[in-house]
């Protein structure tokens, strides 16, 4: 593998889980705020609500510890391209139904909110971040095989 490209995985990678590690910690420090925001978006369940903000940091946590430690790259990449689909098709569900709240994303609690747009701007690039991963990884495997 050529060093840009081994260069560009490396970064894409490290950004990628240290960002949905950190956003996992702080989702995690507070389960019921986090549920708050969850039903905030008036998709689930009320009960859902609680599941999602029991479950979703660890699965963050664990997925991001996975790339920052270069441990099961596709299968962390792979879980946190699915999550962050998730996540843009309800912010996109936000912006059609003119509901604007914070995202909830990051700190559930922040004075500073981040609007439904902001947060998809974002997510499209942790997206990018994603593919690039998911893609380069690839290549790197195959090289190496050969």
């Amino acid at each position: 593998m050529n060093t840009l490209r081994l260069i560009l995985f490396h970064t894409a990678r490290l950004v990628l889980g240290g960002t949905f590690l950190y956003a996992g910690i702080l989702k995690g420090e507070d389960p019921v705020v986090f549920a708050g925001q969850v039903a905030n978006y008036q998709l689930l369940p009320y009960a859902w609500n609680y599941l999602v903000a029991a479950i979703l940091p660890s699965l963050e946590v664990l997925c991001g510890l996975l790339l920052l430690l270069n441990r099961w790259v596709r299968p962390g990449t792979l879980i946190l391209g699915l999550l962050n689909l998730v996540f843009m098709a309800a912010l996109v569900s936000l912006i059609v139904r003119g509901i604007d709240i914070d995202c909830g994303c990051f700190r559930p609690d922040a004075e500073v909110k981040t609007s439904p747009l902001s947060a998809l701007i974002r997510d499209l690039g942790l997206m990018v971040l994603v593919l690039m991963t998911w893609v380069l990884d690839r290549r790197k495997n195959r090289e190496e095989r050969t």
